[in-house]
């Protein structure tokens, strides 16, 4: 494989499937250390939630960074606890509204569009996915949106200055592209939404 996406979603699927066994281990001892009667310590609380965290966010990256194609499908309920886990105890909120299996590319796809609207709610928000036709929309909505005009922009004209957490944006296009879809982006005060 010489394409650059390809060896980027090499690379995604490589970290996320190195990271998750040693991180599933943690959780495994911390839950035996929870078993063991007695009061829970809040440090172990902490542990427990932290490795939790991580868990959710791997498996989120899995789908949004890794290898995918179009033969491979996804379930809608493992995508329902992929964005649960994520947002769990967070200011943003996700409403995964299809209700059927997708093609692992399609998910990874709306993944990275939700990164793209995460970007913009650093004072919490509510994410809304819907697909009808094939189509897909990925809605953001806040009282207060931060948006930074140029990593919007790069959506239609990709630039290479992102910084490593705006990668999406670079990643999400590039997608966009390969798939042959046409991204519709629409940026109000408290609104954004995407179409592909």
């Amino acid at each position: 494989m010489t394409d650059q996406t390809d060896l980027a979603a090499l690379l995604g699927s490589r970290i996320c499937h190195d990271l998750i066994s040693p991180i599933g281990a943690i959780g495994n001892g911390v839950e035996l250390l929870m078993m063991e009667g007695g009061p829970v310590s809040p440090e172990l609380t902490l542990i427990a939630e932290s490795v939790a965290a991580a868990n959710a966010r791997i498996r989120f990256f899995r789908v949004a960074f890794g290898l995918s194609t179009g033969e491979q499908k996804i379930g809608r309920a493992e995508l329902a606890k992929i964005l649960a886990d994520t947002t769990l105890g967070s200011r943003v909120s996700i409403d995964w509204q299809p209700d059927v299996g997708i093609p692992r590319n399609e998910a990874k796809l709306a993944f990275l569009g939700i990164l793209c609207c995460e970007s913009a709610l650093a004072f919490g928000g509510r994410i809304t996915v819907t697909m009808s036709n094939g189509k897909w929309q990925v809605r953001a909505n806040a009282k207060r949106l931060r948006i930074e005009p140029e990593l919007w922009d790069s959506l239609a004209s990709p630039k290479p200055e992102l910084a490593p957490a705006q990668v999406h944006f670079a990643l999400f296009s590039r997608e966009i592209s390969q798939q042959k879809r046409r991204l519709v982006t629409e940026i109000a005060e408290t609104d954004i939404h995407l179409g592909f």
